[in-house]
């Protein structure tokens, strides 16, 4: 057939390598509105949930069971159950009603109607009722901090850079799994480095991840998963419960930790019952309340490309994070994996999440080079943070970050590569050479790196777990090595770790260790004039772009 040139070359463009599928309602691929999801409904008899969702309760499911006892307010379910979904849609986008007035709604609903509710709403008004009803005020970000050499004088540097940026969390993983104590060492002597009272995670097999926090090496984890069918969790050896004892064991260290979950892991694993994405995720928002855990990060993170497959995906990705916010938890709302080749298809992904402002717009910015990024990169990346800037300069939008000037990022680069070559020399790790210090602070990606010897330094990362290691022999060694200042910020993290106050939904620090959570800085928005507004200083700095001109140097 003679083809049409325009159309020929449409074809070339970059979306055209983008995964697009038709609705398959039997295998679960389906945004919203299954033909299958349950119609909602609930029973209540003598406190008891007895019934849900067209489920009476000898046909529950494991997670039926642990939704219907721990995580709907059975007094209030059939009174909201009664009440009209549209109506509650109304309430949400309404800026005259009140978050404090919607919670008690949200949280007596049972999945299907929370998914009904959801189904309401278009885009526009999801991004208004996202404004009103995150958690904590003011709205912030997180950084991915990785690179595929584990290189650790890099991670320092690479860790600082973003502190200084001004994300208030970092998480790093590994290219290779034994790596993890000194990835985690590295992350946070940098970032304390960067901007005292960054938080930071090691996201590794669920026992070594708290293991590293209960030495002092972390402050928070997310990446404890929890699924929306029984034949999911069950394939991982894990119920709602012993979800639910795992996160009692970090909260009872002084960890921060949120589950994950997300619209497309049943889909991918193989088991959505025929549900729609929406529906399914629904459930793991319930089991993560139920839980009596903080947050969550959700809105379908690394299975991304499967919402975004079929229509209205990325509106249901919204959805899910709204609701994750209606249960009065912290959400931590994805744009972290990669899914398109299109730039315009990013900047759409992130924009309903970036324009309402949310606890963790990305819960996680690559802050490195996607080349880098072990978390098998991310929707933004370092190469992205001009186009950010600009974004939240002409939008006058928190996105989380702000301008660095770049002899401060070489500053604060070079002492975080010090910081951890005394550290190491002090710990008797494999030795950091003023070379590599020199490489990181100038460095790009790992390519711009010396090698290092990966077989000693995997021994040496199993010999801080076999000398038993902690957070208090990093403090020693920076101290010991001339940087008393980062040790005292090191000291400072782990004393907020026995105090708990970050604990708190939606709690981050600002650099003076004030706990900022939706306790002491809840969202009061309830129309024009309210809410969140940045403040001067801020806005001096997010106007402050490196490309800008002033006018009086012309």
């Amino acid at each position: 057939m003679k083809r049409q040139k325009r159309v020929e070359a449409l074809e070339k463009r970059p979306v055209h390598l983008d995964g697009f599928v038709d609705e398959w309602p039997e295998e679960g691929l389906i945004a919203m509105e299954s033909p299958s999801d349950p119609k909602p409904s609930v029973k209540v008899v003598a406190g008891k949930i007895v019934e849900m969702d067209g489920k009476s309760e000898a046909e529950f499911d494991l997670i039926d069971q642990f939704i219907a006892k721990h995580a709907v307010v059975a007094k209030d379910a059939e009174k909201v159950m009664a009440m009209d979904s549209l109506k509650i849609a109304k309430m949400l986008v309404d800026p005259n009603v009140r978050r404090e007035e919607i919670i008690p709604i949200t949280t007596a609903m049972t999945p299907a109607k929370a998914a009904e509710v959801i189904c309401q709403l278009n885009f526009a008004e999801m991004i208004m009722a996202t404004q009103k009803m995150r958690p904590r005020k003011m709205p912030a970000t997180q950084a991915h901090v990785t690179n595929i050499r584990d290189n650790p004088v890099l991670l320092a540097a690479d860790a600082a850079d973003a502190a200084l940026r001004g994300f208030p969390e970092q998480e790093t993983t590994t290219a290779v799994a034994r790596y993890a104590p000194l990835n985690a060492i590295s992350i946070m002597v940098g970032s304390q480095t960067g901007r005292p009272g960054v938080i930071t995670q090691c996201s590794v097999e669920e026992a070594m991840e708290l293991n590293l926090g209960m030495r002092g090496f972390t402050a928070y984890a997310e990446t404890i998963s929890v699924y929306g069918t029984e034949q999911v969790f069950t394939d991982g050896d894990d119920t709602p419960w012993s979800k639910g004892f795992l996160a009692s064991c970090y909260a009872s260290r002084g960890l921060k930790m949120r589950f994950t979950s997300g619209s497309g892991s049943e889909v991918m694993m193989g088991y959505a019952e025929g549900k729609s994405m929406l529906y399914l995720e629904t459930r793991c928002i319930f089991i993560t309340k139920g839980c009596g855990v903080q947050g969550l990060q959700n809105g379908a993170v690394s299975c991304i490309g499967i919402p975004g497959a079929v229509p209205s995906g990325i509106r249901e990705v919204l959805g899910e994070n709204l609701l994750c916010m209606m249960l009065d938890i912290e959400c931590a709302s994805g744009n972290d994996q990669a899914f398109s080749h299109s730039d315009i298809r990013r900047a759409e992904r992130l924009l309903g999440q970036f324009i309402a402002g949310t606890d963790y717009v990305s819960s996680g910015y690559s802050s490195v080079p996607n080349y880098d990024n072990t978390f098998a990169g991310s929707n933004t990346d370092a190469m992205d943070y001009d186009d950010y800037y600009a974004m939240q300069r002409d939008l006058k939008i928190n996105g989380g970050i702000i301008p660095a000037k770049e002899e401060d990022l070489i500053k604060v680069r070079n002492k975080a590569a010090r910081a951890l070559q005394a550290v190491f020399k002090a710990l008797d790790l494999p030795a950091i050479t003023d070379e590599e210090v020199e490489a990181a602070t100038y460095a790009n990606t790992s390519q711009d790196m010396p090698e290092r010897n990966m077989v000693e330094d995997m021994k040496a990362a199993q010999g801080v777990l076999d000398r038993n290691i902690t957070g208090v022999d990093v403090i020693k060694g920076l101290y010991e090595g001339g940087f008393q200042d980062i040790a005292e910020t090191v000291l400072k993290l782990l004393q907020q770790r026995i105090a708990g106050d970050f604990l708190q939904t939606s709690a981050i620090f600002d650099k003076d260790w004030n706990v900022i959570s939706a306790v002491n800085n809840c969202n009061d928005y309830h129309g024009p004039g309210t809410g969140y507004h940045i403040d001067d200083d801020l806005w001096e700095k997010i106007k402050a772009v490196p490309m800008a001109i002033n006018p009086s140097d012309v």
